[in-house]
């Protein structure tokens, strides 16, 4: 796991920014040379670079598999800036540790935009810490791109006209989870494990949305900062849930299995895919036992989870997606493991890449929001994105999954389905796309 970050030289940020300045007015203004140049057009925009940054837990309770995610987007930026960037410009990504602590990220996301001058928030990992900086970076008129969460929050133009989420948001997830528990589990006792914050909760809200609610015996909740989930195991247990489902993080969900495990308790775990990353749950599984002074097996323990996903499942290497972000990750990323945290951070990159293109040349901040609000192609994701001037959501679906032997096993078409009470759950009937050959938009 690679937990370093990139920090940018103070001399180098102040005379970058003094030449932004210069050029750009302190503004977010466009400037275009008469002979259509690549030039100083934004904050954190020069003629040869674009200056983005990000909050990301590398330490604290989400690191695990999650401080692979920022790396893995900056490999696919060094193959995009190796393959003449963006209109010749090379992307500069800079990513500060908050600890998955909305006070960190307070201070982080004032020092990206305050201090370094970035271009955009790119990627900002976290509910409850995003949400504790989403407010200042739309007064500062940033670009606030692809927040790593699914919170249904980041759909919310009037309020946040520059934000945009990108992953398969949590009420739609929960929805997707629900039809299938609703089909498959009829008449089972149901328990809910989840964060008690915007994340969890918008996860069962999709859920109810689906599960009668008469199947549901049990809802139990943890945070964060309590790692002791012993009492709400205990409850599910208790209820006789016989299918438990978790809107949790990676740490979160392995806390789960070895407390049931040690209560005796073996319900069938359907999962967010937030927290299922079969090599990432694997491994935390294995950590914490050794820790308490036991030996388990990571690949028995996460075997028969039920969860869902939105990109290309990483063991698919016959997808054209995975061919082409594994050699990115070989060439540029080569000592973190091929995972879907990985497959994550280059996916999200190439759909910033995608969006830069379409801003133009010489892009404004405003350039970049309206390019999203126009809608992006669908790229690696399984179902298209939402974007439009009203709807700030990423994508619109995702397939369910089974976790066998380590890897994540697709079961069944991809569906998709809105975040409303009403709207169904289908089957997609569009097909997904393929890869460019240049690896780029």
């Amino acid at each position: 796991m690679n937990k370093s970050h990139r920090v940018r030289p103070l001399a180098f940020v102040a005379t970058a920014v003094a030449a932004a300045m210069i050029a750009a007015g302190c503004s977010s203004g466009s400037s275009t040379s008469s002979s259509g140049a690549a030039t100083a057009s934004a904050p954190g925009i020069t003629a040869t670079q674009i200056l983005i940054g990000s909050h990301q837990p590398l330490t604290g309770p989400a690191a695990p598999g999650y401080s692979e995610i920022a790396p893995a987007a900056n490999a696919y930026f060094q193959y995009v800036n190796a393959h003449g960037g963006i209109y010749g410009r090379k992307i500069k990504y800079t990513y500060l540790d908050d600890g998955y602590d909305p006070s960190k990220t307070v201070s982080d996301v004032h020092q990206l935009i305050l201090q370094d001058s970035v271009y955009a928030i790119f990627n900002g990992l976290g509910t409850p810490t995003h949400l504790a900086a989403v407010s200042f970076i739309n007064s500062s008129k940033v670009p606030d791109v692809f927040v790593a969460s699914g919170c249904d929050c980041w759909n919310d133009p009037s309020k946040y006209p520059n934000t945009f989420g990108w992953q398969l948001d949590y009420i739609r997830e929960g929805k997707i989870l629900g039809a299938y528990i609703k089909k498959h589990f009829a008449g089972k006792k149901i328990g809910y494990f989840y964060q008690n914050d915007e994340f969890g909760q918008d996860g069962v809200k999709g859920l109810d949305y689906e599960i009668p609610s008469s199947q549901v015996v049990s809802r139990q909740t943890y945070v964060p900062t309590n790692v002791n989930v012993g009492p709400a195991v205990a409850a599910l247990k208790a209820s006789g849930a016989q299918v438990v489902v978790s809107f949790a993080i990676p740490a979160f969900n392995a806390l789960f299995k070895l407390t049931s495990l040690k209560l005796g308790f073996s319900p069938t775990l359907v999962a967010s895919n937030v927290g299922t990353d079969p090599l990432t749950l694997g491994g935390l599984l294995e950590a914490y036992a050794k820790q308490a002074g036991a030996t388990v097996s990571g690949n028995a323990l996460t075997q028969g989870i039920i969860t869902d996903y939105y990109l290309p499942a990483v063991g698919n290497t016959g997808n054209s997606w995975i061919a082409l972000f594994k050699k990115v990750h070989d060439t540029y990323d080569p000592k973190a493991p091929f995972d879907g945290n990985v497959l994550y951070g280059e996916a999200v990159a190439y759909a910033f890449v995608q969006a830069m293109m379409k801003a133009g040349k010489n892009p404004t901040r405003a350039a970049l929001v309206s390019a999203i609000n126009a809608g992006l192609p669908q790229g690696p994701a399984v179902a298209p994105y939402a974007y439009s001037a009203t709807n700030h959501d990423g994508v619109t679906g995702g397939y369910i999954g089974m976790i066998k032997n380590g890897a994540l096993v697709q079961q069944g078409p991809v569906y998709v389905t809105d975040a409303t009470p009403t709207g169904a759950v289908t089957a997609y009937t569009g097909s997904e796309q393929t890869a460019p050959a240049s690896g780029m938009p």
